[in-house]
């Protein structure tokens, strides 16, 4: 039987299968979900030996736990080490979800649910292809070993240590990953490069209690105030980061690179129309791809402080907030950008005003030579299933763990992604194409008999 035959007799089943996992809210981000996360960890150790996977352990971290298995009877074979995550994103805003999103429904040729691009669904790819070829053929053309966590949506932040000290375990050839997107619909796409995180909460405090508007207005500091000025000393006025020292360690973009973004074709118009947006901004001298795949951006993803509620209340707020995230590439340091955005901040902070910067997540940068052979066989998959050769591609986005296989397990990573970028991952209504979900099974057999 022909692999398509294959799958397209199980689809059914396999979906239906998904949609089991799905239904668990293995939500990392929140402590109430702890037993859910060791549930989906359960529900995936159970599937992987009904796959025919071997030495299958659920085994512990300092937080969440990492699902292993492997099969390893090709001696003289390379061995891959397929990497995901089976914890999801927060569901809010929950009433601008169409169907609940842990009850996962198929509308036209969409499965909608959370989890289901990010990443329960692509990982369920791999489980599923590797199934197919030992039903088919009794045994794998190459050696693997599965590492699935369960703290991604959080930053991997115990997953390092965990390499380290399993590397011996974990030792391969290449890591496998999918939890990346086409460029469009139809046209593959191989990451070859995310941009790294710093993420911070800034907090500015003036007074020791709130004060009326009418008794202390325009003769003492407002933290709402302080805090605007602080935030928007962090730019100039053509969208540049103005804090001393923060490009440092980026590349520029050379002539080569320049053009391989232009081979994406995008169409900046659509782009801005899609998003129902007047115009475009980011950093001028850059297109959208560059600046999305090969510039550094320091962003707010939260600004809140002072009376929140119904009608006017004239207060003057003692305190404010900010939630800040960093984008890195190339070369820099996120502990140093951290630190560097402090100093801008104690240098530009108004007078009465202080401030306490939390500092939380940290991520370098990830890249690796599109030029590798096995990124080469990668693109020749996808060339046979989708019959286009995937393009190589810079992503904007971030997953944490990529930089330390690379440097723990001292092996290539080939991101090799199945999702849309209109997906809405970590957005109500997450959903994942099914013609993605076919092909992707396809081409992950295809990946794995030629590599």
């Amino acid at each position: 039987m022909s692999y398509s035959d294959y799958f397209a007799s199980r689809r059914e089943e396999q979906l239906e299968e998904l949609k089991q996992w799905l239904r668990i809210p293995s939500i990392s981000a929140l402590s109430e979900h702890k037993q859910d996360i060791q549930s989906a960890a359960a529900w995936l150790a159970d599937t992987l030996k009904r796959a025919g996977l071997e030495n299958i352990e659920i085994m512990p971290t300092a937080g969440n736990p990492v699902v292993y298995a492997d099969y390893l009877h090709a001696p003289g074979k390379p061995t891959i080490l397929v990497y995901g995550h089976y914890d999801v994103q927060p569901v809010d805003p929950l009433n601008l979800w169409t169907s609940p999103p842990f009850e996962p429904e198929i509308r036209g040729d969409k499965l909608y649910g959370r989890g289901t691009t990010d990443d329960k669904g692509q990982t369920f790819i791999h489980i599923k292809a590797i199934e197919a070829i030992l039903k088919q053929e009794g045994t794998l053309p190459v050696n693997v070993k599965l590492c699935i966590e369960g703290e991604e949506e959080i930053g991997s932040i115990n997953l390092p240590p965990f390499l380290e000290t399993h590397k011996d375990k974990l030792a391969c050839d290449a890591v496998l990953v999918s939890d990346t997107s086409l460029l469009e619909r139809g046209r593959p796409a191989i990451c070859t490069g995310l941009r790294g995180l710093t993420g911070m909460e800034l907090t500015v405090s003036t007074a020791n209690t709130d004060l009326h508007s009418g008794s202390y207005g325009g003769a003492v500091p407002n933290a709402l105030h302080a805090l605007v000025s602080l935030l928007d000393s962090l730019h100039d006025e053509k969208g540049k980061v103005a804090v001393e020292g923060f490009y440092e360690g980026v590349p520029e973009l050379s002539a080569l690179m320049r053009e391989e973004f232009a081979k994406q074709g995008l169409d900046e118009n659509k782009v801005r129309e899609g998003l129902g947006l007047d115009a475009l901004y980011g950093e001028e001298g850059y297109s959208f791809v560059e600046r999305v795949g090969a510039r550094p951006t320091l962003e707010l993803n939260g600004v809140y402080g002072g009376f929140q509620g119904e009608g006017s209340k004239t207060v003057i707020p003692k305190v404010a907030h900010a939630k800040i995230t960093c984008r890195l590439v190339g070369k820099q340091d996120p502990e140093l950008t951290m630190d560097r955005i402090e100093k801008h901040l104690n240098a530009h902070i108004q007078p009465g005003a202080r401030f306490e910067l939390k500092r939380s997540e940290r991520a370098f940068a990830f890249n690796i030579d599109p030029s590798h052979p096995i990124l080469q066989t990668a693109a020749d998959a996808y060339g046979a299933v989708y019959g286009t050769r995937a393009l190589f591609t810079k992503d904007g986005g971030s997953i944490p763990i990529m930089q330390a296989f690379s440097r723990v397990l001292q092996s290539p990573v080939v991101l090799m992604g199945f999702g849309l970028d209109d997906e809405n991952l970590h957005a109500p209504n997450e959903h994942f194409n099914l013609e993605n979900f076919d092909k992707g099974l396809l081409t992950v057999v295809e990946f794995l008999k030629t590599v």
